[in-house]
């Protein structure tokens, strides 16, 4: 009798391309990996709009979706349409409230519609945004996992991760995170898996973690 296949897809980060999964591999007689990519948003397009949209780009039933950073945000909103076998958020929030300080100020005054998102075509600056840090020696890393740059992509992913408005975390999602990520914080706390040493890109350079955990996490409970 043949196995199942379960299909995994895969979100990636704000203004990232689905190739920071490059290196996850699941045993392909159990699983089969998809990767989503981001869409160029509908001028003033609600989070939940795009949530449905991205749906549409899922051909199976029944998958396991994970998220990482504002593509962990987005699984999120796309759970509340559709029936999951797994929600993973890696690298993310559980909740508005986990936002860090900077962020809810900007909330506050909005002062996030005054950043210069026209510069996104400078990598240094998307670096910035995407990942939370400065390039220094890895910009050849950079330039190639960050290509949708944007503006109007930007300026409604910067908004939609400062204005989410989610209150509790989502009691059926797997959040994993990392305790040395300097973009969320505070997000280690609670229902949460941590990695010990995981910055913000640990789907990239802790690739080999999720290689080995991801496959039991997906079967407990089956």
């Amino acid at each position: 009798m043949q196995q199942e296949i379960i299909h995994v897809y895969l979100m990636p980060g704000m203004a990232a391309n689905p190739s920071i999964f490059e290196h996850i591999e699941l045993p392909k007689d159990q699983f089969e990996i998809h990767w989503l990519e981001w869409m160029i948003p509908h001028k003033n397009e609600s989070l939940e709009s795009y949530a449905k949209r991205m749906i549409e780009k899922i051909e199976h039933e029944n998958v396991v979706l994970l998220g990482v950073s504002f593509g962990g945000i987005l699984v999120q909103e796309m759970s509340k349409y559709m029936s999951l076998r797994k929600l993973f958020v890696v690298s993310s929030v559980k909740s508005k409230h986990e936002l860090p300080k900077r962020m809810k100020v900007m909330k506050f005054t909005k002062a996030y519609k005054l950043l210069p998102t026209q510069l996104v075509s400078n990598i240094d600056v998307l670096a910035k945004y995407a990942f939370g840090e400065t390039i220094t020696k890895r910009i050849e890393l950079y330039k190639k996992y960050l290509s949708v740059n944007d503006k109007r992509y930007l300026d409604w992913a910067i908004e939609n991760v400062i204005e989410w408005d989610q209150h509790e975390p989502n009691k059926d999602a797997i959040y994993i995170h990392g305790d040395k990520d300097a973009v969320f914080p505070h997000s280690c706390t609670g229902n949460c898996i941590i990695i010990k040493g995981g910055s913000h890109i640990m789907i990239i350079n802790k690739y080999k973690w999720f290689n080995e955990n991801l496959p039991k996490l997906i079967l407990q409970d089956a």
